[in-house]
């Protein structure tokens, strides 16, 4: 498994003082000294930003905070770590972790909630039942979701939830399955979406989705091993639009869940999204 996170630099440039009337001519010496001056500056310069990049690229991944840019519609998640594993367990995409098998505690791999949000009681992360996740869904299919998880080795689930001063509600669930086998399958077999084109026309909707596409830029998420599947309610939707995706990682299945009044905003659900494949890949 690669461990993963976010970082982001902020450059400011000194701006470059407007030229003064002319002046007089002066000696050459003059010239040479302040040409001197700045060539002297810029190398420095230069210098620093040179080891500002090295020191970034030098820093370990899980120690690296998944900042946020207020300007953009990012939010501000605090510092992102891989959990501890037990003692001789391997990362789930290493060598010699052939089942693809999370070893760390499942509520340690669930992303925390960002600066300001207001976590839900209910989902606070840790363990939950099924009726938590399968809550999500439409009522006429959760009785045979609900069948199929307990026959496909479904051993825990965890789960976090939080609204945003925007008024955004995201939960984040977090399915582990027995393999890799049972994982990919549950998501292939009962949750997946006929489309036309790349629209989403009939099969498992989150409930009150009449018809969705697929979100490229989300699901295009780029973290090795990890398969993101990302979707958006289409318009004409009800007071409250859903965005939702399906992270597959080894035995592990996530599923994402941010819905808005008016609409949900697409920045912070394709950054909640990554920064959660990166927890698990």
């Amino acid at each position: 498994m690669t461990e993963q996170t976010q970082t982001e630099q902020t450059r400011t440039e000194t701006p470059v003082p407007a030229r003064e009337a002319a002046e007089p001519k002066k000696s050459r010496k003059p010239l040479l000294r302040g040409i001197a001056r700045w060539t002297a500056a810029l190398l420095v310069c230069g210098g620093v930003g040179a080891g500002t990049a090295l020191g970034i690229t030098a820093v370990e991944r899980t120690d690296v905070p998944g900042l946020a840019t207020e300007s953009d519609g990012r939010w501000a998640y605090p510092k992102l770590a891989l959990p501890a594993l037990p003692e001789g367990a391997l990362r789930p995409f290493t060598d010699g972790n052939e089942g693809e098998i999370h070893h760390a505690d499942l509520r340690k791999l669930l992303l925390p909630a960002p600066a300001g949000a207001t976590v839900d009681p209910k989902l606070d992360g840790g363990w939950v039942g099924l009726d938590s996740p399968l809550a999500l869904m439409k009522e006429e299919d959760r009785g045979e979701l609900k069948e199929e998880l307990a026959d496909s080795a479904l051993r825990h689930v965890a789960a976090r939830g939080w609204t945003t001063p925007d008024g955004t509600t995201t939960r984040i669930h977090l399915l582990r399955f027995s393999s890799v086998a049972f994982s990919e399958d549950f998501k292939d077999e009962d949750f997946k979406n006929e489309l036309t084109g790349e629209v989403i026309k009939e099969s498992r909707l989150p409930d009150g989705v009449g018809s969705a596409e697929i979100d490229m830029e989300a699901q295009g998420a780029d973290v090795p091993y990890v398969s993101v599947y990302a979707y958006q309610e289409l318009p004409p939707y009800g007071p409250e639009q859903t965005r939702w995706a399906y992270v597959q990682a080894g035995d592990t299945l996530a599923l994402i869940t941010q819905t808005r009044k008016g609409g949900t905003l697409t920045v912070p659900f394709r950054q909640t999204v990554t920064l959660q494949a990166q927890l698990l890949g």
